[in-house]
C-alpha cells in the first residue's frame, strides 16, 4: 500500500514540474513577464483602444489592396510637333549609308571608265613595233661598210644592208613602194647606194638569221636557208626571201617602221645578181 502511495506522489510531482517548465518557456519566448504583459494589456495605446490587433493575413490583404488601387492621373494635352533643325540633327545613318554607297559606285564606275579609255586610246610605242628613226643615211652607209656590209640594229630586230644603185631599175619591177623608199634613196638623193632594212627572222621557221662574212650572204643555222646581201633567197627550204620593213627617208634621215613587215620576194628573185663571194658558213643545202 505504501508503495502505491509513493508512486502516486511521484506522478503528481512530475506533473507539477512539467507545468512550471512550460510556463517558464512561454515567458522566455516573449521576453516579458506576466506582470509586464498584464500592464501592456491594460494600456489603451498599446492594446489598440481595446480592439484586437490585426492578424498577419489581414495586414498582407491590406497591402495587396493598396498596390492594386488605380490612382487617376489628370490628362495633359499633347505638345505640338516641331520639326528638328537639319543643321542640329546632321546626317542620319540611313543618309550616310546611302551617300556612301552612291559614292563608291561612282568611284568604281569612274575607275572602270578610265581603264577602258586607257585601253582603247592609242599609246605611244617605242622599240620594236614602232617607227624607229635609225639615223642619217650617209652615216649609216659608212657604218655598214665598216661592218663588212652588214649592220645589226637590236632595238628594231633588223639588219641594214646597202642596195646598189645599179639594181634600182630591176627593184622597181619587183618591190613595193614602202620597200623602195630606202632602196632608191641612193639614186634619188645622190648617195653612193640605197639602203634596205631586213627582218632578222628566217621565213622558214623563224630562226634568227646571222650574216656570213666569207660568203657575204645571210645563212640560217637552223635548216641551211641562204639569202644574198639584200635578202633574196639563194638556197635552202625557205618559202621566199627574207621579210623586210617599210622605210622612209626624209631630209637624209632613215626611219624604219618595224610595225609594218613586208613579205619577202618570191623564190627566184635576184635583182643584184650577187653570188657567194667566198666559202659558205653553213653547209650547202638543196633547193635553189
Amino acid at each position: 500500500m505504501g508503495v502505491v502511495i509513493a508512486v502516486i506522489l511521484l506522478g503528481v510531482l512530475a506533473a507539477v514540474v512539467l507545468v512550471g517548465a512550460s510556463k517558464r518557456r512561454d515567458r522566455s519566448a516573449t521576453g516579458l513577464s506576466r506582470e509586464a504583459r498584464r500592464r501592456d494589456t491594460a494600456n489603451p495605446a498599446l492594446s489598440g483602444g481595446g480592439e484586437t490587433a490585426p492578424t498577419g493575413r489581414e495586414v498582407e490583404a491590406t497591402a495587396a489592396a493598396a498596390r492594386t488601387e488605380i490612382v487617376p492621373v489628370p490628362s495633359v494635352p499633347p505638345e505640338p510637333f516641331v520639326a528638328p533643325d537639319p543643321i542640329a540633327v546632321g546626317v542620319s545613318r540611313r543618309q550616310f549609308f546611302n551617300r556612301s554607297l552612291v559614292g563608291m559606285m561612282g568611284f568604281g564606275l569612274s575607275g572602270f571608265g578610265g581603264a577602258s579609255l586607257a585601253f582603247l586610246w592609242p599609246q605611244g610605242v617605242s622599240g620594236f613595233g614602232a617607227k624607229i628613226k635609225v639615223g642619217n643615211l650617209v652615216e649609216l652607209l659608212a657604218d655598214i661598210n665598216a661592218n663588212n656590209g652588214f649592220l645589226y640594229k637590236p632595238e628594231g630586230r633588223m639588219w641594214l644592208t646597202a642596195y646598189p644603185n645599179g639594181a634600182v631599175e630591176k627593184a622597181r619591177e619587183m618591190y613595193s613602194a614602202p620597200e623602195l623608199a630606202g632602196m632608191t634613196a641612193g639614186v634619188e638623193g645622190g648617195f653612193d647606194s640605197g639602203i634596205l632594212a631586213l627582218y632578222q627572222k628566217c621565213p622558214h621557221l623563224g630562226c634568227r638569221v646571222p650574216n656570213c662574212v666569207s660568203s657575204q650572204w645571210f645563212e640560217c643555222p637552223c635548216h641551211g636557208s641562204k639569202y644574198n646581201q639584200v635578202g633574196e633567197k639563194r638556197g635552202g627550204p625557205a618559202p621566199r626571201g627574207m621579210d623586210r620593213f617599210a622605210m622612209s627617208v626624209i631630209d637624209g634621215v632613215l626611219t624604219v617602221d618595224t610595225g609594218t613587215i613586208v613579205q619577202g620576194p618570191p623564190i627566184g628573185t635576184n635583182t643584184t645578181g650577187q653570188e657567194a663571194e667566198g666559202p659558205n658558213c653553213i653547209g650547202q643545202a638543196a633547193g635553189h
